[in-house]
């Protein structure tokens, strides 16, 4: 079975955003333009200092927006698991999830509907800051650890691409798949949240990657094109991160028996060679191996927890768990 009964169609628009209003308010106004329009939007405020406030407070939508103002900032994979509780609470059938940094196409959710019969967790397509389409193709190496780029034209031949990853800027799931997963695992904060989420998923369920453009970036960012694969510029935390977060992949594919300590430690080195080209060649500056090194002793840490558990299903009656 690929769709699990998800009893609804109500689909929630849920965003996590932190001191990024003008972004904010790019996305709130494509939402306003959407038909069909969401059952609910869902904001988590990441605790920004900024104006974000004052954008939420004037924002008209033509649907209920719900504002989760959390004290403190959790980042996405936190952000997250609150919106997308807060969304089930509240009666979705459907969570559509994406950063603040994107605007939404005003068909995007009648492009999903064809897919919604088929799949429980779909991806669309994205266009760039400069309308180009975004590269997002890539699959989840198990042995590594490591999700590897798809080459070439992925819809030469059909209109959906079946991942085992997932992306929180713009993955839509049907609820009763994030009752049966659980929600997103907060200690990542973010940087490989969404991917383990996608992979989790696709242990019981395809993860569709379908040839419908439904979002577009408003962030530009720095990359290049490697050949092999892009390279984006980062931050020292998104890269501590992404190395620490390792461990938790790993204690991850250990529960399902999908660890291989050898083939994760190659994917560990290749994963900080990575980290160490994206410094030279796209920000050029070696300012944030630091935060690689330190991200690799956490991950060490992790895979020693022995009170390390995974993230629990949520109840399938009544309401939904908090986000720890």
């Amino acid at each position: 079975m690929l769709v699990p009964d998800a009893g609804t169609d109500r689909v929630f628009i849920v965003i996590t955003t932190f001191n990024r209003a003008h972004y904010l308010q790019q996305l709130l106004d494509s939402i306003a333009l959407l038909d069909p329009r969401p059952s609910g939007v869902v904001v988590v405020d990441n605790a920004s200092t900024d104006h974000t406030a004052r954008v939420l407070a004037g924002v008209e939508l033509p649907c209920p927006l719900l504002v989760e103002h959390l004290p403190a900032n959790v980042g996405g994979a936190g952000g997250f698991a609150a919106g997308m509780a807060r969304a089930i609470s509240e009666g979705a059938g459907w969570l559509w999830l994406m950063d603040d940094d994107v605007v939404v196409l005003p068909d995007a959710l009648a492009s999903f509907r064809p897919w919604q019969e088929r799949y429980s967790c779909i991806h669309g397509r994205r266009y760039d800051a400069a309308g180009q389409p975004f590269f997002w193709q890539h699959l989840l190496n198990d042995v590594l650890g490591v999700h590897l780029p798809v080459r070439g034209d992925v819809f030469a031949r059909s209109s959906v691409f079946h991942t085992n990853v997932g992306c929180f800027e713009g993955m839509l799931v049907s609820t009763d798949v994030v009752r049966e997963i659980g929600l997103p695992d907060a200690r990542f904060f973010l940087n490989g949240d969404d991917l383990t989420y996608g992979w989790l998923i696709s242990q019981r369920y395809p993860v569709a990657y379908v040839d419908a453009f439904v979002l577009q970036k408003t962030r530009a960012q720095r990359q290049i094109d490697l050949g092999v694969r892009h390279l984006n510029d980062s931050s020292d935390l998104s890269r501590y991160c992404g190395m620490r977060n390792r461990g938790h992949l790993a204690r991850y594919l250990q529960l399902h028996d999908r660890f291989n300590r050898v083939g994760f430690g190659l994917g560990t080195a290749l994963s900080a060679v990575k980290e160490i080209v994206r410094l030279i060649a796209v920000e050029r500056s070696l300012s944030g191996v630091d935060a690689v090194w330190r991200g690799w002793r956490a991950a060490r840490v992790i895979l020693r927890d022995p009170h390390w558990q995974p993230e629990p299903p949520l109840a399938p009656t009544g309401p939904a768990v908090a986000a720890r």
